[in-house]
C-alpha cells in the first residue's frame, strides 16, 4: 500500500509539473517574476521610465535581440526585489503570414485563446490566453497583429503579464503614498477653529 501511494504521488507530481510547464512565463530570455537585475546586461537601464498611470512600475527598453525589433520590460519598484511583471516584445517580421504561423504554434502549445480582443474588421487582431499556475500566479499571454491602428504598435507583438505581482506592487505603492499623505496632513493641519482673517480666505470676493 505505501508503494501504491508513492506511485500515485509520483504520477501526480509529474502531471502537475507537465501542466505547469504549459503555463508561459518566459520569452527571448526574459522571465516573469525574476528580478530586473538578473537581466541588466540585456536591457538599456538608461531608458528606464515610469509607466503612465501605473506609477509603481518602471519600464525599460531591451537591447537588440535576434528576431525582435524592440521590447519593453516592466518591473515593480515598491519593494525589493524589483520583479519583472510584464514583457512586451515586437517581432521583426510584421507580416500577417508570420502572425498566422505564430498563432498556429501558440494554439498548438497552449490551446485555444481565452478571448478575442481585436476589432471586428480584423485591422487590429489580438488574441489573449489566461493561465493560473501551481503557485496560483495569474498570467496572461497576448498575441497581436496590427495593420494600421495608430493606438497600437504596427506589426506583430507578444505580451506576457504576471497580474498578481503587478497588482501587489500597485497596492504597496498606494498604501505607502496614503501613509505619506496622512503624515503630511498631520504635520501641517491647523489647530483649532479658523480666526477672522482665515474666514476671509474661505468666502468668495
Amino acid at each position: 500500500r505505501p508503494k501504491m501511494i508513492a506511485a500515485i504521488a509520483a504520477v501526480w507530481v509529474m502531471a502537475v509539473s507537465g501542466w505547469a510547464g504549459e503555463v508561459p512565463q518566459s520569452i527571448a530570455g526574459f522571465t516573469l517574476g525574476r528580478p530586473i537585475e538578473a537581466v541588466a546586461d540585456r536591457v538599456l537601464m538608461e531608458t528606464v521610465l515610469p509607466v503612465r498611470y501605473m506609477e509603481s512600475l518602471n519600464e525599460v527598453e531591451i537591447q537588440p535581440s535576434e528576431g525582435f525589433k524592440s521590447g519593453l520590460i516592466a518591473f515593480g519598484t515598491c519593494r525589493p526585489p524589483r520583479t519583472i511583471v510584464r514583457i512586451k516584445l515586437k517581432y521583426e517580421d510584421g507580416s500577417l503570414e508570420f502572425f498566422e504561423e505564430l498563432l498556429r504554434r501558440f494554439k498548438q502549445k497552449f490551446g485555444d485563446p481565452t478571448e478575442y480582443q481585436g476589432d471586428p474588421f480584423r485591422v487590429f487582431i489580438s488574441w489573449k490566453w489566461s493561465f493560473s499556475d501551481a503557485l496560483q500566479n495569474r498570467i496572461s499571454l497576448t498575441l497581436q497583429h496590427n495593420r494600421q491602428d495608430e493606438d497600437e504598435k504596427i506589426g506583430n507583438a507578444v505580451k506576457l503579464t504576471l497580474h498578481n505581482r503587478l497588482e501587489e506592487d500597485l497596492r504597496c505603492f498606494q498604501e505607502e503614498r496614503a501613509d505619506r499623505r496622512a503624515a503630511l496632513r498631520q504635520r501641517i493641519a491647523p489647530a483649532g477653529r479658523p480666526d477672522a482673517a482665515a474666514w476671509e480666505r474661505f468666502v468668495p470676493n
